[in-house]
Parts: structure tokens; C-alpha cells; sequence
């Protein structure tokens, strides 16, 4: 029963529960139970909430028996990246000067969740503060694929979208500030949306890079993901970035397109830049396997070059670390947080926010932290954070451009599938290439969306491919991404998910054992 009741999408979830087929309860009760069997090898959850979400799911069982209008995915269980702040459970981002840290107030998107009812199952492990590209930067310890226990879960939300894989939960949320939603996803046969900037509200989300992140949803389909969107999307007074705009029926437009969805004359760019030299060869195998279903389904697909991509990746880390050398200065040791004292030598304050930000920040997030102060310092402003901008302008430039020829843009999602945990964790430049791909749609706050597109032939390990639309035009991504889903379900002849080992007899029971992070 457990294992028919956890492999539903949540669109499923939810219309059995509104049928009364199962409860809240029995729903949210079979995922605690898969994380008690599982999470001790994934290492997804940095902290479980059993207690409040089975109070939260039984709340929802007693209001549905009273006849009380839901809203449609109250009772779904959800899982939230830690760097979302959460009353009533720690949030860490991932980093020793925040352990332990309870939050005075929930985020926007956190407050919408309780309102919905859903469940909160928990906070999920990320590379610290966002940075990074594997979640092996958390400072509780690694998180392990499900599809091979040994290879990363891509980052920073490698968490979330480990915890939706191996069937921990059916719904999560990141955050996405280079690719950090969709580049997990694509490596764990996951979806994930990163939405218009601004469309979702940052309210609550620890700051890394502000003008770059955004959180959204991580799910198995994209049905799902549009339901979750919907839920948390809209306008908010408390983010000043937010957009004013009506949350749009995404739900209804993935349903649709999922069912008998039409991709005729939808012109379909592919972008030039965004492929080639740096891809793994299944991958990219993949990906024309993707094209062609959608040219013999009657998209039109064109070449469109976007010729100053080439330096997105290169803005991107200058303009990120710049932005994340600002938002940390605050973590001091004074006001909040880890305090570490000097062991020697006078007690000055300086002295006191050495010492902590020593002892509380890892490798990867002091190493942006100094690359975005030289970024900002005097005589190198504007020959590296200006040029950075410039560039910005210019990768928002060719978005523009290439949406006058295609109403969709394509490409991989990241260059390879999985690799090994420790593989490139003494190689930062080889780090940052993971989002060669996923960066541009950052720098010009367009929405993106990852889904899966296969297993590549090398490793049979999950590949991706990702949408991109124009600003505010997320419901052409949902409509887009919902028939593209279709026509790979039907080649591959059921979710790829279904593909996957089965983690319980992946490893012994020794190794089933909690890995790190509090449970």
C-alpha cells in the first residue's frame, strides 16, 4: 500500500484524496515511512517534521469529512529546501554560522503552503548558502542521487530534487539563482521550473545573488509542478522585485496539453550556443531524439544563435559572487547565528567576525565571498562587476532576439548526467561549467523549465532537457513542457522514474543509516 500510494503524482494525490480514497494521514504517514527507510543513504532531508505534519494532515482529513472546501492539493505532503525560512524547524542554508537557527517568521511561499494545508514534510540539504553545483558544499554532509548512490544530486537543490526522486515526496521547493531547480532535476529524472523573476515571491528565501534567484517548484511531472506554482506564484507587497501580474491557470494548461496537447506549428528554437563541444555524447543523443519527436509531432524547429552566451557564464561569476560578498555580510557573529570567539589577542569586534566567518563558512562560500569583494572594490568596479552588467544586458538582448523567431527556446539542461561525488569538488572551474546552460536564463529573468529526456547510453543515467519562454510567459512553458512529457512517456512506454533502482536493495541495511544532518 505504502509503495501504490507515494508513486502517485500528486495530481493523483490530490484527486483521491477530494474522493476520500485514502486520507492525509495514511498519505502523509507512507512518505515519513519511505524517508525512515530511504534517507539514511540519499541524505535528502536535513530535518524531518513528522510531528506537525501528521497534525497538519489530520486537520485536513477532519475538515474534508466536515464537508469544508480544500484547496485542491491540501493534504499533499511537500518538502522545502533549508533556505527557506520555516517557523517551528531550523533553518541552516546548508551552513555551520546558521545551525540550529529557528526562524521568528515563515516565508511568503511557506505561509501560502500552510494556508493550502499541505503537509511540510520537511527541510532538504543544499550546497551552502546556494553555491554549488553538487550539494557536496553542505556542511552536513553529502546528498546522494537515487538513481547511483555514489553520484551527486546536482546543486544547490540536490535535496529537494533527491527527495522527489526517491519518492520522498511527491512535491519540493528550491531555489533557482544559476540553475539550481533545474540542473538537479535534470540529473535525477526530475522536473523543475524556475519562474519569471519576480512571479514568485523571495520573501523569506535567504538572499545569495538578489537579482538572480527565485524559488519554484521541483516535482515529477510537469502537471505537477504547474499545480505547485499556481499555489505559491503571485504578487507579493513584501518583495519589491515582485510582479504585479495575476497568477496565471498553469495547472490547467499542463493538464490539457498532457492530455491531448498539440505541438503543431509551435516554432520551437534550438539554440546554437547551447550545445556541442563539453557535452557528453548521450545527452546530447538524447536531446535530438526530443527534436525529432517534436518535428514529426509538427513543431517547427529552427537554429537560432544567441552569440553572446558565450560570455553568460563568465557574467554570471562575476555579477553572483559580487551580490553574494553584500547579502553574507551580515551573517558577523554579532546579531544572529554562530559566534566564535578569538583565542588570542584583543576582543575587538573585527576580531569576533573573523573568527566566526572562519569557522562558519565553507570553502565555496568564502571563496565567492572574496572573489565578489575584489569584484566590488575600488579600481576594479567597473572593469569587472560594470562589464558583468554590460554583458547581462547584452545575453537579455539575445533572448529578445531569438524569441522574434521561436516561441519556445531548447537546449540540454546541463552538459552531462550525474557525475561521482568528489569528481570535481578540487576543480571549482570545472564546478561552474555544470550550468553553462541554465546561467542565461538567469541573468535575463526569462522563465526555464527542465524535464527529463531520457537515459543516456553511457552510464544509463538521467538526462535533461530544458524550455525556456519570454518573461511572463509561463503558461506557454507549462503547455510546451506538458506535450513534449507526452510524447517521451509514450516512447519510453511510462515515467522514466519507473526506470530507477530500487534504493531498498541498493545498498545494505548498514548503510541505511542516517549520513548527517539532524533527523
Amino acid at each position: 500500500m505504502t509503495a501504490d500510494l507515494i508513486t502517485l503524482t500528486a495530481a493523483q494525490m490530490a484527486e483521491k484524496l477530494a474522493a476520500g480514497e485514502i486520507t492525509s494521514v495514511e498519505l502523509t504517514q507512507a512518505h515519513l515511512d519511505r524517508i525512515a527507510a530511504v534517507d539514511g543513504a540519499v541524505h535528502a532531508f536535513l530535518h524531518v517534521n513528522a510531528e506537525e505534519a501528521l497534525a497538519v494532515a489530520a486537520e485536513v482529513d477532519a475538515a474534508r469529512a466536515a464537508g469544508e472546501s480544500m484547496h485542491r492539493l491540501a493534504g499533499v505532503p511537500i518538502a522545502i529546501k533549508d533556505l527557506i525560512v520555516t517557523v517551528g524547524q531550523p533553518t541552516t542554508a546548508g551552513s555551520r554560522i546558521l545551525e540550529g537557527w529557528m526562524s521568528p517568521y515563515d516565508a511568503t511561499v511557506v505561509e501560502k503552503i500552510r494556508a493550502a494545508k499541505l503537509p511540510i514534510l520537511g527541510k532538504t540539504n543544499l550546497d551552502e548558502f546556494a553555491m554549488g553545483s553538487s550539494t557536496e558544499h553542505s556542511a552536513f554532509g553529502d546528498t546522494h542521487n537515487p538513481w547511483d548512490l555514489d553520484r551527486i544530486p546536482g546543486g544547490s537543490g540536490g535535496g529537494s530534487a533527491a527527495a522527489v526522486a526517491a519518492f520522498e515526496a511527491p512535491l519540493a521547493l528550491g531555489t533557482d539563482t544559476g540553475g539550481s531547480i533545474r540542473q538537479p532535476a535534470a540529473v535525477t529524472g526530475t522536473v523543475g521550473v524556475k519562474p519569471t523573476y519576480g512571479g514568485v515571491s523571495r520573501y523569506g528565501a535567504i538572499a545569495m545573488a538578489s537579482s538572480l534567484d527565485q524559488i519554484g517548484p521541483v516535482a515529477r511531472t510537469v502537471e505537477d509542478a504547474a499545480l505547485l506554482h499556481e499555489l505559491i506564484g503571485g504578487h507579493d507587497p513584501r518583495d519589491s522585485t515582485s510582479l504585479a501580474d495575476p497568477v496565471a491557470a498553469f495547472a490547467a494548461a499542463a493538464s490539457a496539453a498532457a492530455v491531448d496537447g498539440s505541438v503543431e506549428g509551435l516554432r520551437i528554437g534550438v539554440v546554437t550556443e547551447l550545445q556541442g563541444e563539453g557535452y557528453q555524447a548521450g545527452v546530447l543523443d538524447r536531446f535530438h531524439e526530443s527534436l525529432d519527436l517534436l518535428r514529426e509531432a509538427g513543431a517547427e524547429i529552427v537554429e537560432v544563435s544567441c552569440p553572446h552566451f558565450q560570455y553568460a557564464l563568465g557574467a554570471y561569476y562575476l555579477i553572483m559572487p559580487s551580490e553574494v560578498s553584500s547579502n553574507l555580510a551580515k551573517f558577523d557573529g554579532v546579531r544572529y547565528g554562530l559566534r566564535t570567539l578569538p583565542t588570542e589577542g584583543p576582543m575587538t569586534i573585527e576580531r569576533v567576525m573573523a573568527a566566526t566567518r572562519a569557522a562558519g563558512f565553507g570553502d565555496e562560500a568564502k571563496r565567492r565571498i572574496i572573489l565578489g569583494t575584489y569584484a566590488l572594490s575600488a579600481g576594479y568596479y567597473d572593469a569587472y562587476y560594470g562589464s558583468a552588467q554590460k554583458v547581462r544586458t547584452l545575453v537579455q538582448r539575445d533572448f529578445d532576439a531569438a524569441f522574434e523567431q521561436a516561441d519556445i527556446l531548447i537546449s540540454p539542461t546541463a552538459p552531462t548526467t550525474a557525475f561521482r561525488l568528489g569528481e570535481k569538488t578540487d576543480d571549482p572551474l570545472a564546478m561552474y561549467l555544470n550550468d553553462v546552460a541554465t546561467i542565461p536564463a538567469n541573468l535575463a529573468g526569462v522563465p526555464g523549465l527542465s524535464l527529463p529526456s531520457g537515459l543516456a547510453t553511457e552510464d544509463g543515467l538521467p538526462a535533461g532537457i530544458q524550455l525556456l519562454a519570454p518573461a511572463r510567459e509561463d503558461e506557454r512553458l507549462y503547455r510546451a513542457g506538458a506535450a513534449l512529457e507526452r510524447l517521451l512517456v509514450r516512447r519510453w512506454g511510462g515515467p522514466l522514474l519507473e526506470k530507477a533502482p530500487d534504493l531498498l536493495s541498493a545498498r545494505d541495511d548498514a548503510s541505511l543509516t542516517t549520513t548527517g544532518g539532524e533527523k
